[in-house]
């Protein structure tokens, strides 16, 4: 095990730790010293913040890698939200593999996607939401190399209290499980020369491939759905040098025809009309 995924894990135990301690004090009328909160929250708090800093000081004084082409993960028209194109780390963190990550959200025209809500509705259903179930595509020919499936879709995120709720209650419980209850379902592509392609927020029970299993690019893989760290459907899609979360670094992508669309930018792959189909 290399030390990086050794901190990754140490530091979501302590996390957790934090967690317990809190939530006791709160519910159950433990007193123990506070001091006891400050030794695990430093740890956890500090091995993020060294990850982050060493990628981002290799990246700095290293020569901008070239971007690794591949074909677009969906097909139709799509609206892109925090992308690379914009800014770099595109989420905010290099954890996890995500420094060049892309959301993208299914925006047909028009677009019947429901808007923020201030207070009300709290939470909708992810039928209100074209992305819901469309297709996702492999984005080249390659080997699958982790699949996850059995998350459930929750429902969105799309108001000012759920939004609250996820990134003060849900957000923290899932980075102490780990990048997997993170991302969702997910799945994770061998694309050769050392570049792994993941696909995040997928539908429950949707992915139709096996690890060990080879894809054709434009093979229907799965569906996008409302899983993990996910406000409403959505697919988010990066590269990799890696097919661990907790060790990959981020690779820059250019989709074929496309490049990499800026936030509220949206586009068309151009070969959307005829994807391969399942190889099931």
């Amino acid at each position: 095990m290399s030390i990086r995924k050794l901190a990754a894990i140490l530091a979501r135990c302590c996390l957790l730790l934090v967690i317990v301690l809190v939530l006791g004090m709160i519910f159950a009328g433990w007193a123990p010293p506070l001091w006891l909160l400050f030794p695990p929250a430093v740890f956890a708090g500090a091995v993020l913040l060294v990850q982050g800093r060493r990628t981002a000081r290799a990246m700095k004084g290293a020569t901008a890698p070239t971007p690794v082409e591949t074909g677009a993960p969906v097909s139709g028209r799509w609206l892109a939200l925090n992308s690379p194109a914009t800014k770099v780390p595109s989420h905010g963190l290099h954890t996890y593999g995500q420094t060049y990550a892309i959301d993208i959200l299914a925006a047909p025209d028009p677009d019947p996607r429901p808007p923020f809500a201030k207070l009300w509705p709290l939470v909708r259903g992810n039928s209100h939401y074209p992305a819901f179930g469309a297709p996702v595509l492999a984005v080249a020919d390659a080997t699958v190399v982790h699949v996850l499936n059995g998350r459930r879709d929750h429902l969105t995120r799309t108001s000012l209290p759920a939004l609250i709720w996820l990134m003060v209650i849900e957000a923290p419980l899932r980075e102490t499980a780990g990048p997997s209850w993170i991302v969702g379902n997910h799945i994770v592509l061998d694309l050769g020369d050392g570049t792994y392609a993941m696909y995040a927020h997928l539908k429950q029970g949707s992915v139709t491939v096996a690890a060990g299993d080879r894809v054709r690019a434009g093979q229907r893989i799965a569906d996008c759905g409302n899983t993990g760290n996910s406000t409403e459907p959505h697919v988010h899609f990066q590269l990799m040098d890696g097919p661990d979360l907790d060790t990959a670094r981020g690779v820059p992508f250019t989709w074929r025809g496309i490049g990499v669309p800026a936030n509220g930018e949206s586009f068309t792959p151009q070969d959307e009309a005829s994807p391969a189909p399942s190889l099931d």
